[in-house]
């Protein structure tokens, strides 16, 4: 049986890149630091995943183990004989797990293994391929550049799998059990593989990635986030409901529609497939079984503001391809009177503009020209929000 290394049995871990795995007849061995964890995947060798809304099933994952990252050696021995290895361990965690996987080529290497390996990093990162590399190759002699050059592929992919968080209760009754949606599709880089691309379950291969990439970003997440803050000035507490105002719902739409006109322009997506993409996403934002919750996807309203990250990024990106973006200004205004106070981000905002207005957030944290026209504009719309 193929063997699949998955680092992180987290939600995404156990939630979907297992699921593909073991459905393309791959046996799962999950690295992870929680003893528990591994302890409970060893002992019971299988766990539910219970897809809910459409297409509602429980799957069972079997064929599964798991060894202990910090037990560097019983990894790399692990990937020396794999072909494939998964991140899903999230990005500040990347540097922790590469000296295990240094050690798993080191072996393969001097062991004479021509056989391809192949990382597919589900990393919310941008160039992370590059980044993932750095690290192992800090760990490598020089000597053994080439033989990663030429024998391990760093595979990016854009994981757009909704699994919202467990709650407590439901972790205690099943530590394992994941939730999550039907969804499962993955858009890997088709120019980071290695050798002959693996047939897996779900795996999309793209040339164009970096497209999808951005249309995550601009699509998915700028929507969600929309979803949210929106959402949460109308007092609601699930994504879902949000959802259902028809008010939110024509706004995110309109949103959606001035980044779509730039990705349209620059990726080259047909105008009736990014549309398409647009109301499949809405349709699985709608999703109640999800239980996805508002403070969950508004969390760290800083970092959704960030420079290039999904709403002034977007903004950006509308503007550039002459696009006036006052929808998704709107949505960096709404961002900014998330003021939940158990979002320790949320409070750092609301001081920020206490002390130093609405062009304080803007210049400091969004990066923007304080006298520019974004900036303008989301400061008008911000006032036009709270004095309504």
């Amino acid at each position: 049986m193929l063997k699949a290394v998955q680092f992180g049995a987290g939600n995404i871990g156990r939630g979907f890149t297992a699921q593909l795995f073991t459905e393309s007849g791959y046996e799962v061995v999950f690295v992870d630091i929680a003893d528990p964890v591994v302890g409970l995947i060893n002992n019971k060798k299988s766990y539910p995943i219970e897809i809910v809304g459409d297409g509602a099933e429980t799957v069972t994952i079997k064929n599964i183990r798991a060894v202990n990252s910090k037990d560097i050696d019983s990894v790399a021995s692990e990937i020396q004989n794999a072909p494939i290895v998964c991140t899903a361990v999230g990005v500040n965690v990347l540097k922790f797990i590469a000296p295990a996987i240094a050690a798993g080529i080191k072996l393969r290497a001097e062991g004479g293994v021509e056989s391809p390996l192949n990382i597919i990093i589900c990393e919310n990162l941008l160039h992370a391929s590059d980044i993932l590399k750095g690290y192992i190759l800090a760990e490598l002699p020089d000597s053994l550049k080439d033989y990663v050059d030429s024998h391990v592929g760093f595979v990016e992919s854009v994981v757009s799998r909704m699994v919202p968080v467990m709650t407590e209760e439901d972790r205690k009754k099943d530590p394992l059990r994941v939730v999550v949606e039907a969804y499962k599709t993955l858009p890997v880089d088709k120019k980071g593989f290695v050798g002959p691309i693996p047939e897996i379950a779900g795996f999309s291969p793209y040339d164009n990635f970096e497209g999808y990439v951005e249309r995550k970003l601009f699509t998915h997440n700028l929507g969600h986030a929309s979803a949210a803050y929106l959402g949460y000035l109308k007092g609601y507490h699930y994504i879902y409901q949000a959802v259902a105002d028809p008010e939110i719902r024509d706004r995110v739409n309109h949103v959606l529609g001035e980044t779509g006109k730039a990705l349209i322009q620059k990726w080259g997506f047909t105008p009736e497939e990014h549309q398409a993409h647009i109301d499949d996403l809405l349709k699985r934002f709608a999703n109640a079984a999800l239980g996805d919750t508002v403070a969950r996807v508004g969390r760290d309203p800083i970092r959704k503001l960030g420079p290039n990250d999904r709403i002034i990024g977007g903004a950006k990106l509308a503007a550039s391809y002459g696009i006036e973006p006052q929808n998704t200004c709107l949505v960096a205004a709404a961002a900014l009177l998330y003021d939940n106070p158990e979002d320790d981000a949320a409070v750092k905002v609301q001081s920020i503009i206490r002390d130093a207005g609405v062009l304080g957030v803007l210049e400091g944290i969004c990066g923007l020209d304080p006298k520019g026209a974004l900036a303008s504009e989301i400061e008008a719309q911000f006032n036009k929000l709270k004095s309504a």
